[in-house]
C-alpha cells in the first residue's frame, strides 16, 4: 500500500488542491497532514473543508495551535497579522475540527508529527544520526520547515514532504512525499498562483505577504523583489 504524506497547507488551496490532483492521478488512496492547515493565506475554510470531506488524518501544527488555542506566534508579525483576518472568516464547525488535532500519529511504521520528537508542535528539526538516536522508531515524517528532504541515518529514515502551500528551498512548486514498498519518493507539482494573489489582496494583503510563493523564497518578499 502506497501513502501520501503532505503538510504545511497554510490555507494555500490552489496548491492543496493540484497536490491532490496529482495524488489521485498517481492512484494513491492513503493521505496523511503533517500539519499547518491554517496559516498565511486566505482559504483557510476551503482547506479545512477538503481535508475533513476526504477524511485526512492531521495531526497539530503551530499555526494550528494559534488559531485553535486563540493564541499568537512570538516571533512574527506577519503571522500574527494573518491570524487576525483568518479568525474573522473561519467557521465554527472549521475551528472547532483543528482543536481536535492529535499532536502525533502513527501511520503503520511511520511515526509522524508536525515539528520533531522534542516539540511536536515548534521545534524546527535539525536531523542527524545524534538525533534520531534518542528517538523511539524507525521511520520519521514532520513538517514546519517547509523544506522537503529525505535522509537515513544507521537504519532510520527520515522524511519532510515539503510545504504545500509555501515552500522555502527555492523551489516553488507544491511539494509531497509518497512512502511504499519500505521507500519514500519526494514530488512536486506546479500550480497557478494567481488566484492566490488575487484572493490575498482583496482580503487586504499587500504582495509582502505572498510574493515569496513566486521563487520557493525562505522569507517574505515581495512580487518584484
Amino acid at each position: 500500500m502506497t501513502i501520501a504524506f503532505i503538510s504545511d497547507i497554510h490555507g494555500n488551496f490552489e496548491a492543496l488542491k493540484a497536490v491532490l490532483a496529482e495524488i489521485d492521478r498517481l492512484g494513491v488512496e492513503a493521505i496523511y497532514c503533517a500539519g499547518d492547515v491554517v496559516g498565511y493565506y486566505s482559504q483557510v475554510n476551503e482547506c479545512c473543508d477538503m481535508l475533513r470531506a476526504r477524511a485526512i488524518a492531521c495531526v497539530m501544527g503551530n499555526h494550528d495551535w494559534y488559531m485553535a488555542g486563540g493564541g499568537f506566534c512570538p516571533r512574527s508579525r506577519s503571522v500574527n497579522d494573518c491570524l487576525v483576518y483568518q479568525r474573522k472568516v473561519i467557521s465554527e464547525d472549521n475551528l472547532a475540527w483543528l482543536k481536535t488535532l492529535p499532536l502525533q500519529l502513527q501511520v503503520g511504521e511511520v511515526r509522524m508529527v508536525h515539528g520533531g520528537w522534542g516539540d511536536p508542535i515548534d521545534e524546527y528539526l535539525k536531523p542527524s544520526a545524534d538525533y534520531f538516536a534518542q528517538v523511539e522508531g524507525r521511520i520519521f515524517v514532520s513538517g514546519h520547515t517547509h523544506v522537503q528532504r529525505l535522509e537515513t541515518y544507521d537504519g532510520k529514515t527520515y522524511c519532510n514532504p515539503g510545504s504545500v502551500g509555501q515552500p522555502r528551498d527555492g523551489d516553488p512548486r507544491a511539494a509531497f512525499a509518497l512512502y511504499g514498498d519500505g521507500r519514500f519518493t519526494l514530488h512536486r507539482v506546479a500550480y497557478d498562483m494567481q488566484p492566490v494573489f488575487d484572493l490575498m489582496q482583496a482580503a487586504g494583503f499587500n504582495d509582502y505577504y505572498y510574493g515569496g510563493l513566486k521563487t520557493g523564497s525562505k522569507v517574505l518578499r515581495r512580487l518584484d523583489e
